[in-house]
């Protein structure tokens, strides 16, 4: 009869010890790219065991996906992506995997940026401008949004404005409580507390450019990445290569940046810490400016570096195009 009750014993043991296994099992969640993958870490926390296809410092735009990124893929919860046609790749990685779980789209709910054919005057035309006339001109095609390049029907970058960034963070956790109900108490508190840093982010990013007249908040950076920022907070951006790091920079579009920087004395030249900076360092050469820096668009640093995070990155970015727009006053 003692052995019985042993055995009983052992085995309720057993079954307690297999079933808090299980329930401390976290879900397995694949980001597509490092911005998601920090956004999920810090909303899912213990939680949650992240894997981010695209990491630090790697450029989604050229990303090609490998056997092992399918093996991953198969095997997880959750997959969370930023959607506006951002991972070309998906599909095909989606399609070699096998994967049929939830794909999550962070950028649901954003109303997409359109890209607009960029305008370029040639020589002739440009000698035909002069004084106010032409200051105006120019200042009528920059509300316009003339100079962005058009490289398909919408940009994808839209974390670039922390607006976007608190749709992201509420979608991611909004999926995280669908695919694990038994902790969305703990979801909806990270939630809370990450929308709310972001707020406090903008509050204090909106100070910051508002030391900057208006006119003088003008920036070149590698790509066209950073167009949601230029909209939400009256920056105007210009790049010279498209909205993907694959596109090709034209002969006459180089030329033409090179004569606006001189001619609008703008301060703000940055490389990004995804692309070639040699198209850049040209740029900034025959123009006769320096390179500010560089700064984070599609992808966090490493863990030791200073944009190891959405918020850190935000924070980085913005001090570095603040402090070079000043200098330029």
């Amino acid at each position: 009869m003692k052995s019985i009750r042993q055995i009983a014993f052992f085995l309720c043991v057993f079954l307690w010890m297999t079933g808090t296994s299980l329930a401390a099992t976290p879900l397995k969640v694949v980001a597509s790219f490092s911005i998601l993958g920090d956004m999920v870490t810090q909303l899912g926390g213990d939680t949650v065991e992240v894997v981010t296809l695209v990491g630090p410092d790697e450029d989604a735009h050229v990303f090609e996906p490998s056997p092992s990124d399918a093996k991953i893929l198969k095997s997880a919860d959750l997959v969370v992506v930023n959607g506006l046609g951002f991972e070309g790749w998906l599909d095909r990685l989606v399609n070699a995997s096998g994967f049929s779980g939830q794909i999550v789209v962070a950028s649901e709910g954003v109303t997409p940026r359109a890209m607009v054919m960029e305008v370029h005057k040639d020589a002739h035309e440009e000698e035909h401008h002069h004084g106010d006339e032409h200051a105006q001109h120019e200042d009528q095609e920059h509300k316009a949004g003339h100079h962005h390049h058009h490289h398909g029907d919408v940009d994808p970058h839209a974390w670039q404005s922390l607006s976007n960034g608190m749709l992201y963070a509420q979608n991611i956790s909004k999926a995280l409580v669908a695919a694990d109900p038994a902790h969305a108490a703990a979801y909806h508190r990270a939630e809370s507390v990450y929308v709310g840093k972001i707020k406090t982010l903008e509050s204090w990013l909106k100070e910051q450019f508002a030391t900057v007249p208006k006119a003088n908040r003008r920036m070149i950076t590698s790509h066209d990445a950073f167009g949601y920022l230029g909209d939400a907070y009256g920056v105007q951006m210009f790049s010279p290569v498209g909205v993907t790091t694959a596109s090709e920079a034209s002969a006459g579009g180089v030329k033409e940046l090179i004569r606006q920087i001189k001619r609008e004395k703008i301060s703000a030249v940055f490389v990004e810490n995804i692309s070639d900076r040699r198209l850049i360092d040209q740029i900034a050469r025959e123009a006769q400016v320096q390179v500010e820096g560089e700064l984070y668009s599609d992808a966090l640093s490493k863990a030791d570096g200073p944009a190891a995070s959405y918020l850190t990155m935000f924070r980085f970015n913005v001090e570095k195009i603040v402090s070079a727009m000043r200098r330029g006053l």
